[in-house]
């Protein structure tokens, strides 16, 4: 039965794997025995990363996630590394934080660039070594998908987006067993977000809808996804579950 709580062995490629939530989950990853591709801009984020987890479980590719020709560079060096894929988890992310008028064609672009189409690409692109591991894919979406919050108009559309995505590879895909499932946090203790958190009277309104009376740590999430992943998770696709602590009960 342990067998079913573990990713040894594994192959995962994480985008957005070192910082925040995408760090999180490299970390559990590692720990629970898989083998970890991580994508990210910038190179100097992986290697302290990488001498904090001391694996050589662990390797990187450089890419912005936002150009189509570094989409297409992370496929080709992944497939070229390995012959399948495991999982897959499309966390990358940004965030322009303006209202609906303000916001420029470039920064549209930018936005639905990096948190929608990178996800609909990699999973459209790796589905045959997918489909030969029997794996999965965890979308990394957010509360603002689910519910109207101070984010923007652009940043809720792609997490809205994101778990539709979710649903539709999970309902298309489930034939070929491979799982697609989502995850949908509130506020997380991240660098990004405390550059609004540190606003004291908008951390203590954010507390106020929160049940739990905490913000939450990148390890509540990683822990999602790692369930997700694992042979335990077997029976679950086409699911975006909240981790909140509750948000979702009262709205924002």
């Amino acid at each position: 039965m342990t067998n079913r709580w573990n990713l040894k062995n594994k192959k995962a490629l994480v985008t957005g794997g070192t910082k925040g939530i995408g760090k999180a989950i490299t970390q559990e990853f590692i720990e629970l025995g898989a083998d970890v591709l991580v994508v990210a801009r910038n190179e100097a984020d992986f290697l302290t990363l990488k001498s904090e987890i001391k694996s050589d479980k662990i390797d990187f590719l450089q890419a912005d996630l936002s150009k189509a020709e570094d989409i297409q560079k992370v496929i080709e060096q992944t497939e070229n590394k390995w012959n399948a894929l495991d999982i897959l988890v499309n966390n990358v992310g940004m965030n322009i934080r303006k209202k609906t008028l303000e916001y420029s064609s470039e920064e549209y672009d930018q936005i639905l660039n990096t948190n929608l189409r990178s996800a609909f690409e990699l999973s459209k692109q790796f589905y045959l070594l997918l489909k030969a591991s029997q794996g999965n894919i965890v979308n990394i979406s957010s509360v603002a998908g689910l519910m109207h919050l101070r984010t923007g108009s652009i940043y809720g559309m792609t997490k809205a987006a994101l778990i539709q995505l979710t649903k539709n590879l999970a309902g298309e895909w489930a034939e070929d067993n491979i799982r697609v499932n989502a995850v949908s946090p509130w506020y997380i203790n991240t660098p990004l977000a405390q550059t609004v958190l540190k606003n004291k009277d908008y951390y203590n309104e954010v507390i106020s809808r929160t049940p739990i009376k905490r913000i939450g740590n990148p390890e509540d999430v990683s822990a999602a996804v790692a369930f997700l992943c694992m042979p335990a998770a077997a029976h679950i696709t086409g699911q975006c579950i909240s981790v909140d602590g509750g948000f979702t009960i009262y709205g924002f």
